[in-house]
């Protein structure tokens, strides 16, 4: 009844289920005439391995999304079809997950060992993750064509595989090696957490690798280990395992015989019904228990709703017809089911992407409502500190922390605590806001003084654009660096009305009247001003350049006994004069055009730049 309900290519359907005229129950399948895999160990073919594993993969995926756990995936029971395809066989002891976590008595051990993950062997609380030990050690055996642990007896062999470390392949398949260690790892957390994990792993593995190539007398006697590899039964049950536990042992009594149905009709199995007579009449009773429906847990519809919900973004809205009331719902009805976990975090993704969304949109609102969806959504199933919240939290806190970096980048301390009030109202936790909330206290604003590109700047606002001026004009002392560094000459100094050019040539080292090596240079012309905004560039000092004049006019005035006006990029006059701009110690102000390629002792340069 479990697997009547599998319908995949990879797991070997169920034609139908009944019950013969003395009760027992039987089942009809496919006859599947090209054998096991266990008969075709020897082959040793990597990608003909790889292509069986990914088959097997799709199966387990299938099957564990609908809550059914194989827990004895084996070579005899992975069977080929006439198109050879690999079909997984014999769910004769699957665990449904709304059986409870085993279905035999506490302390039995069910599956055979030789492919057993530890736990199993043990007879504890099982997964899925058994499923895919097992399938490890068939990949193993695939590519080694042999059993990675081997013992005289099942139980020295569920010993093995309880306790010894995992064996290493051969050099030639060395790069299948960390696959291998993943799948047998001994603890399930340290094995793949589900079957596409398992495939994602398995498609990193490098394609190839040489083909082993067996001798026929090593084959003839790897393909009898496999036959031989538990003596007897290959059940092994530690403690008392009753013929009750486990139901009947296979039977091998002689050739297959045909069983009809009543009215005389062939079942079309074609194997034996277990206790029947050839050609006896098979009694189906549709009032049968065995012959209803397999019971299926209330959660399934709903979460199955919820699938569809989710896939056409139908999260919140509208009412009745949401995923998140199918998920509610679906959790009352069975908290347990399987796959119920993973469709609520899901969910619970979908709406954190969309709260930062809309908060990255300024849409506080819309990210307060999903939010508090989530939040709901959480705290009903119990995951409200659960690895899906903790995300959308660290989503949420990336978001609005990348909105204050980038108002943190034009110095825009007000927009950066905008974005953090807009969390706030979203309703994003306290402490993650009060360490938004530090950073966003933290960006500098106009008057703030910083270090950019290793010199102190003032924070200046010039219309709506912020910039960042040098804290003082270019000094004497750095001017002279320059001049030293670039072998730049002296650039002649007129002074407006003055006859004192008459008695002395005036440049930047001679004035007119004393300076100190921290005063601003003056006697620089605008050319003089540039060839060293040049020179800076190839320095710490970065992308720095002149001001514009009305960038100039808005720089806070520097200290110093001897104020001077700065040269600035604009120009009048085919720019052969430049505008100065600011106040000066001869008291001018404004702006004014100077002819660029002479100095003044009155004006200097300072250089800005863009934060």
């Amino acid at each position: 009844r479990t697997i009547a309900r599998l319908e995949h290519p990879h797991i070997v359907g169920i034609h139908d289920v009944g019950r013969t005229g003395e009760g027992l129950p039987y089942y009809s399948m496919p006859y599947l005439a090209r054998g096991h895999l266990g008969q075709r160990l020897a082959d040793g073919d990597p990608e003909r391995a790889r292509t069986i594993v990914r088959a097997l993969l799709s199966a387990l995926a299938y099957a564990h999304a609908r809550g059914v756990i194989h827990r004895d995936v084996k070579a005899e029971n992975v069977l080929f079809d006439e198109a050879e395809r690999p079909l997984l066989a014999d769910f004769g002891i699957a665990l449904r997950r709304d059986q409870g976590a085993r279905v035999t008595t506490a302390g039995f051990a069910v599956g055979s060992t030789a492919y057993m993950a530890p736990e199993q062997a043990r007879g504890e609380e099982v997964d899925a993750r058994v499923d895919l030990y097992s399938l490890g050690v068939l990949t193993w055996e695939m590519l080694t064509g042999q059993l990675p642990f081997n013992a005289g007896d099942a139980l020295s062999m569920a010993v093995m595989h309880a306790q010894d470390p995992v064996p290493r392949l051969p050099p030639a398949l060395r790069h299948w090696q960390s696959f291998i260690d993943r799948a047998l790892a001994k603890a399930p957390a340290r094995r793949f957490a589900d079957a596409a994990e398992m495939l994602a792993a398995l498609d990193r593995v490098p394609a190839g690798a040489v083909r082993r190539r067996v001798p026929p007398a090593d084959r003839a006697r790897g393909l009898a280990a496999g036959l031989r590899r538990v003596p007897g039964t290959a059940w092994i049950a530690v403690g008392l395992l009753t013929a009750a536990a486990i139901g009947w042992s296979a039977r091998d009594e002689g050739a297959p015989e045909f069983f009809r149905a009543q009215g005389g009709q062939p079942t079309g199995s074609g194997l034996p019904v277990p206790g029947a007579r050839p050609n006896q009449a098979i009694t189906a009773r549709p009032d049968d228990a065995l012959l209803r429906a397999a019971p299926a847990s209330p959660a399934e519809r709903l979460i199955t709703a919820a699938e569809t919900q989710l896939g056409a973004g139908r999260w919140t809205e509208p009412a009745g017809d949401n995923a998140l009331e199918s998920l509610l719902a679906a959790w009352q009805a069975d908290p347990a089911h399987q796959r119920l976990g993973a469709t609520v975090d899901t969910l619970l993704d979908s709406l954190g992407r969309d709260a930062a969304k809309r908060l990255d949109a300024g849409d506080g609102a819309r990210a307060k409502a999903a939010l508090a969806h989530a939040n709901r959504l959480a705290a009903a199933t119990g995951r409200a500190d659960g690895p899906a919240m903790g995300a959308l939290r660290a989503r949420l806190i990336k978001g609005v922390g990348g909105r204050v970096d980038e108002a943190g980048a034009r110095f825009d301390r007000s927009a950066a605590l905008a974005a953090v009030d807009q969390a706030r109202e979203a309703g994003l936790d306290e402490a993650s806001l009060k360490a938004l909330r530090a950073r966003a206290r933290s960006v500098p604003q106009a008057g703030d003084r910083v270090r950019l590109g290793g010199s102190e700047m003032v924070l200046t606002r010039s219309g709506g654009a912020m910039i960042a001026a040098a804290a003082r004009p270019v000094t004497r002392d750095e001017y002279a660096r320059f001049a030293t560094a670039t072998g730049r000459g002296e650039s002649l100094c007129r002074e407006r009305a003055s006859l004192l050019r008459i008695v002395a040539r005036r440049t930047w080292q001679s004035p007119g009247f004393e300076q100190g090596a921290a005063e601003p240079v003056v006697c620089v012309s605008w050319q003089d001003a540039r060839a060293y905004v040049d020179w800076a560039r190839r320095g710490r000092s970065g992308g720095v350049r002149l001001p514009t004049a009305a960038e100039a006019a808005a720089l806070p005035r520097a200290g110093g006994s001897r104020a001077v006006a700065v040269w600035t990029n604009d120009c009048s006059g085919g720019c052969a004069s430049r505008m100065v701009a600011g106040s000066s110690w001869r008291g001018a102000g404004g702006t004014r055009p100077l002819e660029a390629a002479r100095g003044y002792d009155d004006v200097g340069l300072r250089l800005v730049r863009d934060p």
